[in-house]
């Protein structure tokens, strides 16, 4: 029996509702050498009838025995793929029509990257809409960002499979709802880490997705990653700073103070330093670097500011010497301490009406 080109690994679990669309996103591929294995994970509703019925013969189901969670069903989806590469899908994304071709094409281009991801497009609502990723990229960039948050959605990301079949276990099943971070940290020792700025694929936003539902897990779980990964540059203060990037660069919730933010801005400095020093990207990555850092040093004092927890002192006392006002003006600085201000003493204002 042939291998396929790609294998697309769909971890299930009451997902009737919305995987018939995803398996129909990949029924339209124009890369047409493929397999998905859909690992259904005990649901009680109607999924594995609805995938085992499903008229595409590339689609194929396996079934757990037991409930094992989405790690350890994604691994057992992997372990048994055969394709040359090995692609990443969850039940309730859409794949746009050229993401597996422009993804092969890619990695076959560029025998250095052992993963790519790819730009993303999100679905709220009914609107498909733009997401908050860096618009363009290089894979420096890409691996700058994963010292400081996750820089890829996992259902954009390709995987050359002679690769992921060396990981033991492909995704750990300990770092839950952040095992895709902790990958991309550990495949490094391969190769590169990519993505391509075309958006291949549309995140679908809804309640029921894991992003929503277990954000203490995720936060905990990126922590490690992060810690891990830091600590031998940043030695016993790696934990704490890890938990800070998670929370405020990566989460977004503003920092509780002018100290915390003080110390996020030094963090930030020493670990792009590091990077820099480390990696020595070419200027066109340095460039993107320096911009993308600049950037969520601004959002980063734009969300303080507003809060009403730390004051224009504090941000312009905390960045980054390189960062500047991380391209906010000062009227921006201005009318987000304003606003601070009013919710200050008017706590129950809402987010949008300021």
């Amino acid at each position: 029996m042939s291998h396929p080109v790609v294998s697309i690994v769909i971890p299930a679990y009451n997902g009737a509702a919305l995987i018939g669309e995803t398996l129909a996103s990949l029924g339209a591929q124009t890369l047409t050498d493929w397999e998905a294995l859909v690992v259904d994970d005990c649901s009680s509703d109607d999924t594995r009838a609805l995938v085992r019925g499903w008229p595409d013969r590339r689609v194929r189901l396996i079934e757990n025995a037991v409930n094992g969670g989405p790690v350890t069903t994604r691994n057992r989806g992997f372990a048994e793929a055969r394709g040359r590469y090995l692609a990443g899908l969850d039940q309730d994304d859409l794949c746009r029509p050229e993401r597996l071709a422009r993804q092969v094409a890619y990695l076959e281009a560029n025998p250095d990257v052992v993963l790519a991801g790819a730009q993303t497009e999100q679905l709220v609502e009914g609107r498909v809409l733009p997401m908050d990723y860096a618009a363009h990229t290089t894979p420096d960039l890409i691996r700058w960002l994963s010292w400081i948050e996750n820089p890829l959605a996992w259902s954009t990301v390709m995987v050359r499979g002679d690769v992921a079949r060396r990981l033991e276990p492909f995704t750990r099943p300990e770092i839950l709802y952040a095992e895709d971070f902790d990958l991309y940290h550990r495949i490094v020792a391969f190769g590169r880490i990519a993505r391509l700025d075309e958006p291949l694929l549309i995140y679908r936003q809804h309640a029921g997705g894991a992003s929503k539902r277990f954000i203490a897990q995720m936060r905990a779980s990126a922590t490690r990653v992060l810690a891990d990964a830091h600590t031998a540059l940043l030695g016993d203060a790696a934990g704490d700073i890890a938990g800070l990037l998670v929370r405020h660069n990566m989460g977004g919730l503003p920092v509780p103070d002018g100290a915390t933010l003080r110390r996020l801005g030094r963090a930030i400095a020493v670990l792009q330093g590091a990077y820099l020093r480390q990696v020595a990207p070419d200027q066109e990555s340095v460039t993107l670097i320096r911009w993308e850092t600049a950037r969520r040093w601004r959002q980063l004092a734009r969300t303080a500011l507003r809060s009403g927890r730390v004051t224009l002192a504090d941000v312009l006392a905390s960045r980054p010497p390189h960062l500047g006002l991380g391209y906010a003006g000062v009227d921006d600085l201005l009318r987000w301490r304003a606003i601070g201000l009013v919710r200050r003493f008017r706590p129950g204002i809402p987010v949008d009406q300021t």
